[in-house]
Formats: structure tokens, sequence, C-alpha cells
């Protein structure tokens, strides 16, 4: 049922990816009962708490079903079958190596997700499924205001809150919202996430770019720029993974303050920190010139397209207007789903376990690279889902990411995130929906692609 390939390293891993596959092919029945992890531990030679990790991640993602009295059993129903491509697991769309944004999607925690949204079901009102509030589930917006509060340091009141679907939308309704007022100009980091900046534009506005050092962003530059509002990755620089520094910061409310601009906070992974404390969010420093951005995309699902946005009091009902016209709200069963899962504490358990995977994964990568791309500058490690590699000038970083695609990994070239052009070449890459293992690999690809570069 498993074999383990002692030369190489997390063994907890190996025996997760064999049981699982074990089950997807059918070995594994629905309704098999399996060893207790102590009997199972005794058998593969591993201390007890691997398999009892190993056993935890399976539960979680509803592949096993932890019974008291009969032990852990084969989920009766598991890994349903598809008619799109299939990844490594044999149940979903393949992500390419390296790609940086995804979490790992078979770590979704199905069980307990199904839980919960059974819960909400069972518990909703009849009032609960008319169109309801545009900006969202009261229920969701109090746990979500609750959390924020007390792991992201905010300072929501949950009037303040919209449900939005995924970030994208948060920033698309700011955006309105700012044109509508008459905005034209918005700051954006540079380099940053293309992705904002192609919502920007699509809406009337002007993409700033003002430059990112080790400090985080150049609030001086900002000031000179004549933008409104700007929007920014305090905690965790995309794609740089610097933090915005203390004195930055107070730069940055007091240019807020003084100019009567906006500024954006995008929270896309802070929960995700591994050699360095949590940083609190911009907003709980300035909830008056703060709009708040987050979302579940990168801890539980980008399909889930679950978001939120705080907004200082001045833009409530403009927000809560624009949301109205977008859609007129949101999946309320979803929105309860969530509620729940924050209220039992399956969201924070889910974030535990993710948070352990994710960081022996960013260790693999990190080996790997020193081994295969000596030459390479590495940065952004203590937090997140990425890291960047800085290449030897001359490299085209483009070319090389180009060339990674059609070898089926999926970096991207960082000087693709940069609006004004020069600076080191480099490629971001993602670590978490991966293996160690399967990073091993792709880093051996990926440095031989490097290697036949012609500016090498």
């Amino acid at each position: 049922m498993v074999d383990l390939d002692r030369t190489r390293p997390r063994l907890g891993e190996q025996v997760t990816c064999a049981l699982r596959a074990a089950i997807s092919a059918g070995r594994l029945t629905p309704g098999t009962r399996l060893p207790s992890t102590r009997d199972l531990a005794a058998d593969l030679g591993l201390s007890r708490g691997v398999v009892v990790g190993a056993y935890e991640q399976l539960v979680a993602e509803g592949w096993l079903v932890g019974r008291r009295g009969s032990g852990t059993v084969v989920a009766s129903a598991v890994a349903p079958a598809v008619t799109e491509p299939q990844g490594r697991d044999g149940g979903r769309p393949a992500v390419a190596p390296l790609r940086p944004g995804v979490p790992d999607l078979g770590m979704f925690p199905r069980a307990v997700w199904r839980r919960a949204y059974e819960r909400a079901l069972a518990g909703a009102l009849d009032a609960d499924l008319d169109y309801g509030d545009p900006a969202g589930s009261s229920r969701l917006r109090r746990a979500l205001a609750a959390y924020l509060g007390r792991v992201r340091a905010a300072q929501v009141d949950p009037a303040g809150l919209c449900v939005t679907t995924g970030a994208a939308q948060a920033v698309t309704l700011l955006a309105s919202v700012l044109r509508a007022a008459g905005a034209t100009r918005v700051a954006v980091e540079d380099p940053g996430p293309a992705s904002a900046r192609d919502l920007l534009v699509s809406h009337g506005l002007r993409p700033v770019p003002v430059p990112v050092d080790p400090g985080g962003l150049d609030v001086a530059a900002l000031a000179r720029s004549r933008a409104t509002a700007v929007l920014v990755t305090p905690a965790h620089q995309f794609p740089t993974g610097v933090v915005l520094a203390p004195d930055r910061r107070a730069a940055l409310v007091a240019w807020a303050r003084h100019t009567g601009g906006l500024v954006v906070e995008d929270d896309y992974d802070a929960e995700f920190r591994y050699d360095r404390d949590p940083v609190g969010c911009l907003q709980g420093l300035a909830p008056d010139v703060v709009a708040l951005v987050g979302s579940v995309s990168k801890a539980l699902a980008p399909a889930l397209r679950i978001g939120w946005l705080a907004v200082p009091p001045a833009f409530r009902d403009a927000v809560t207007a624009a949301k109205f016209a977008a859609d007129l709200g949101g999946p309320v069963l979803d929105q309860l789903a969530f509620a729940e899962l924050l209220a039992s504490g399956g969201y924070d358990r889910h974030l535990r376990r993710a948070r352990r995977s994710h960081r022996q994964r960013r260790d693999a990568l990190v080996a790997a690279l020193r081994r295969d791309l000596p030459q390479a500058r590495i940065s952004g490690v203590a937090a997140g889902l990425h890291l960047v590699v800085e290449l030897p000038a001359g490299v085209d970083d483009v070319a090389v990411a180009e060339r990674a695609r059609d070898a089926g990994l999926g970096p991207t070239a960082l000087s693709r995130l940069r609006l004004r052009g020069g600076g080191r070449p480099g490629l971001v890459l993602g670590y978490a929906a991966h293996t160690p293992q399967e990073l091993d690999r792709a880093v051996r690809v990926l440095a031989r692609l490097v290697e036949r570069e012609p500016g090498r």
C-alpha cells in the first residue's frame, strides 16, 4: 500500500501521496478501514507523528473519514470522475509546476467544507434564500470582521464589509467608484501584479508606476505621481516579498490624509508566514483612509470565488451600490458555509496544516535552486506561496519563461511585472501546489533552460 523511497526527503508527503493514489486507483475501496497510525508507523519504520500528519491531511482533503470507535476508513465518495483534463491525482486539471499564485488544490478540505455547507443549509432561514443585502450575508460579515481583527489586526465594522466574488471584484468595485468620482490615475507598485493593472485600465484608470525598494513602496515617489489612490501589497509585496517598512507605513498614511487619497491594501497571502513574525495589516492603523482587500483564493481555492472588501465610511454607500449594480449580491449559501468554517475553527486548522506543507515545499524549492542554479539570487522566501529568482544579467527572462511553459512549467518572467522596464532579469516561482519531489524535478528542467539561454 505504501512504498517509500528512503533516499528522498519528506517521508510524510510520500505516505500521503501513496495513500491518495491507492484510493484514487481503487486499490483502497470506500469503507476500507486503514491500519491504526501506531500500527502503520511500526510497519513502515516511521514515527507515529509522520503517519498521523498524513492521515490528518487526507481527512482534510476528504479522502479519509475518522470515525470514533472504528478508526480511519476510506470515504464513501472520493475523487469524483471528471471529463476535463486530469492532473497528477486523476481528479483535477493539472497546475503547471512553479506557477505562482495557486495553492495546493488537492489540499482543499473537502470533508470539512461539505460539513460546513450542510450545517449552513440546515440552519438557513427562508429569508436567507432571497436576494438579500448586496454587501453579503450579515452572518459572514460578522464572522469575517472578528477573524480579520483577531488574525490581521484589522479594524473592521461588519457594516463596512462587502463580500465579493474574489479579490478581483473588490478591486473592480473600487475602480468603478474611483472613476465615477473623477479619478484618472491610480499609483501601483513597480514591479507589481499585472492582473490588477489590467483591471484598472479596463475601468478607464491609468496605472502610474511607483518604484519598490527593500523598504517597500517609495512614498516620496508616490507623492510626486499626482495619483489620488494607490494599490499596495504591504504585508508581502508582490512579487518581491518585501514588507513595507514602519516609517513607510506612517508616511503612506500621512500621504493619504494630507491629499485625501485612498490606499487600497491587497492582503493577498498574509496568513502564510514562515521565518518572520506576522505583520498586521495597514488598514488596522488607518481605517479612515485604507480599503482592505482579501480572499480565500490563496488559502482555500480560487474556485470558491469568495473575497471581501472593507472600505472607509466615506466609500460604503458607493461600493454597496456598485456591488448591487454588478450582480445583486453573491451566492449566499457559499457565504454561510464559509461563516460556519470560520466559526468552527475549521479555517484556522486548515491554515495550520497548509503552513506546514508550504514551508516544507518552500525549503525543497530553495534547496533545489541552490543546487542547480547556484548563480541565481533567491529572495522573498520568508512568506507567501512564491519566491523570486534573479538571473544573471543578459538572460532573457521572458524567453526562459516561454520555453519553460513549452516544457510544462509555469514560472512568470519578472520583467513582465515591471511597467518602467530595467532591473535584473528573473523569474517568479510558485511552490505551494506541488510536492518537494515534483519541485525538485521542475528545477532540474528549469536549470537546463537557463543554461541554454543565449545571454549566458
